[in-house]
């Protein structure tokens, strides 16, 4: 549904993206991550025709956006990151002037009304000042107001940005749930969001794409190296040398060294099994082996081992 094609933007001297490319497809939930000042706001101001490119083109459903009618925006639905409500309008009558800008037809405005209260569960609010509610509310208005018109594409940039708790896990709920309708693109600095409510993660770093990462995969960034840690404890007298030549081990690296007993960390290489042989290798040689066992990457992990690289390169 999303097509972003060697996209740039410049602010004057200041690049805030850098030949960007990526896709999404109709119906993904797709997080974008990286730290603050990445370029995930800009990236998706321009998502949404806010502003144009300076270089590249974005293509919604095959459809080069800048040069778009208005119909092809009428498929999209914002959430902006300081989520521009009217605080002096009660949460009814704002609902109400956003579907007239929205065109939404009048015979259809007050059933759409009516689905984006319910779909956000913000009924028992709305005949108070929006100024007067708390910022889970908020949030909630906002998302009625980019349901509204009924969009394909829903673009949620930072949208449990300063909730509690018990907020997150209201506004996280209700993106899942949307996210089994429509297209979903999301933008966060907050790792547990993505990796809860994505199927997909594009992270960014210093105006530019890093990485593509599938949520529920979860793989680290160097596919077919398995890793595995691994504590033993006997006499090393002979010291670790077996361990480094066990067929398929590419590393090995000590972890901790507790007198008898060690803890290391050993890399297999790409697409070898070295488990069987390793534990046959570790009980020959008179250890006792007390864990064998894969690491099992986080999305953390991931992130800071892509952003760190990054910056070292």
């Amino acid at each position: 549904m999303i097509s972003v094609q060697n996209v740039s933007k410049s602010f004057g001297s200041v690049k805030a993206l850098d030949r960007v490319s990526f896709e999404v497809a109709r119906g993904e939930v797709v997080g974008l991550l990286g730290p603050n000042g990445a370029g995930k706001t800009t990236m998706l101001r321009l998502i949404t025709g806010f502003f144009p490119p300076t270089e590249g083109k974005i293509l919604i459903d095959g459809v080069d956006l800048l040069h778009s009618k208005p119909l092809l925006r009428k498929k999209i639905g914002y959430l902006a990151e300081h989520n521009p409500l009217y605080e002096d309008m009660t949460t009814k009558d704002f609902l109400s002037h956003v579907a007239v800008l929205k065109r939404v037809p009048f015979r259809k405005r007050k059933q759409s009304i009516s689905a984006v209260i319910e779909r956000c569960k913000i009924g028992p609010v709305l005949n108070r000042l929006i100024g007067k509610l708390s910022k889970g509310y908020k949030q909630r208005i906002g998302l009625a107001q980019a349901l509204l018109g009924e969009p394909e594409l829903l673009i949620l940039d930072e949208p449990t940005s300063g909730l509690d708790p018990k907020q997150i896990i209201e506004i996280r709920t209700l993106i899942q749930t949307l996210g089994r309708e429509r297209t979903v693109l999301l933008s966060t600095h907050i790792l547990p969001e993505v990796r809860l409510t994505c199927q997909r993660i594009l992270i960014l770093n210093e105006a530019r794409l890093v990485a593509s990462v599938a949520a529920p995969d979860v793989a680290p960034q160097s596919p077919g190296a398995q890793e595995f840690r691994v504590t033993l404890r006997g006499s090393w007298d002979q010291g670790d040398e077996f361990l480094r030549f066990v067929p398929g081990v590419s590393e090995v690296r000590l972890e901790r060294d507790g007198g008898a007993e060690r803890d290391y960390l050993i890399v297999a290489e790409h697409g070898k099994e070295i488990q069987s042989e390793l534990a046959r290798r570790i009980l020959f040689s008179g250890f006792e082996l007390l864990t064998l066992k894969p690491v099992e990457w986080n999305l953390e992990e991931i992130f800071m081992n892509v952003v760190t690289s990054e910056v070292e390169q």
